[in-house]
């Protein structure tokens, strides 16, 4: 019998229903194009392959990104221009500049405590999302870093765990790039899903990305994904891989 005095637990079953191979088939025929056909991709498989990119995985459901859709004409060119002309931007159906940011996480955090999907807010929840941002802030002239870090190094003195944090706006930056590339990931196998294809641009004049977007010092463009109908000769050459020995260890 259970106790009546237990707390009561959220369960999500997992479906049992998924279709290994179709989902194989996502992944496997995901490939970087670089050229696109003049056919545009429905307005509303656009929206739901961003849908499913906020479903990716994020530290602490704080959400530190952003995507910019350019269709405007005008900045669209401008894009191009600082993918530096790639073939890739210049087909593209539509361009989608993805932005890690570090500018928000207070507002992310109260968001959490506000939105909460469940009727009572746990208090562990609510303490969680209290503290929480201040793992990430670095202060004025990396004030709190550098105190972080010194309490970081006394507690690991006594051999105590700590989480990753960020000790100065390079690490506020790594984390924010980490989980935003992960939403990256799920946007451009959603496009492969519904029928269209990517190209994720790494190449680009990241000031001018941010000037032609208007963003702040703590808004990072780290991706711009080209995506469209993929043309008969839009994928240079033959996918490979190195050894997998080289790459997964099990230790």
């Amino acid at each position: 019998m259970s106790n009546s005095s237990e707390k009561k637990r959220y369960f999500e079953a997992a479906p049992t229903d998924i279709d290994v191979d179709n989902f194989r088939k996502v992944l496997t025929s995901r490939r970087s194009v670089r050229k696109f056909t003049e056919k545009t991709i429905p307005a509303d498989v656009l929206d739901a392959c961003l849908d499913l990119a906020l479903l990716a995985p994020n530290s602490s459901n704080l959400q530190p990104w952003t995507f910019y859709v350019v269709q405007d004409p005008t900045k669209k060119q401008q894009l191009v221009k600082a993918c530096l002309g790639q073939l890739a931007a210049k087909t593209a159906a539509e361009l989608i500049v993805c932005v890690a940011r570090t500018d928000r996480i207070d507002d992310m955090a109260k968001r959490n405590l506000n939105e909460f999907p469940l009727p009572q807010l746990p208090q562990a929840v609510k303490q969680y999302y209290t503290f929480i941002p201040y793992n990430y802030k670095t202060g004025i002239f990396n004030s709190l870093g550098h105190v972080r870090k010194l309490a970081f190094g006394v507690a690991r003195k006594f051999d105590k765990q700590l989480p990753v944090s960020a000790f100065n706006t390079s690490d506020a930056k790594l984390w924010a790039t980490k989980t935003t590339a992960l939403a990256c990931e799920n946007f451009v196998l959603a496009l492969r899903a519904y029928g269209f294809d990517s190209c994720m641009m790494e190449g680009f004049d990241e000031p001018l990305v941010g000037k032609i977007l208007g963003l702040n010092t703590a808004q990072y463009p780290i991706m711009v994904i080209a995506a469209g109908e993929r043309a008969a000769d839009g994928v240079f050459f033959p996918q490979y891989r190195f050894d997998r020995d080289l790459f997964i260890q099990k230790v």
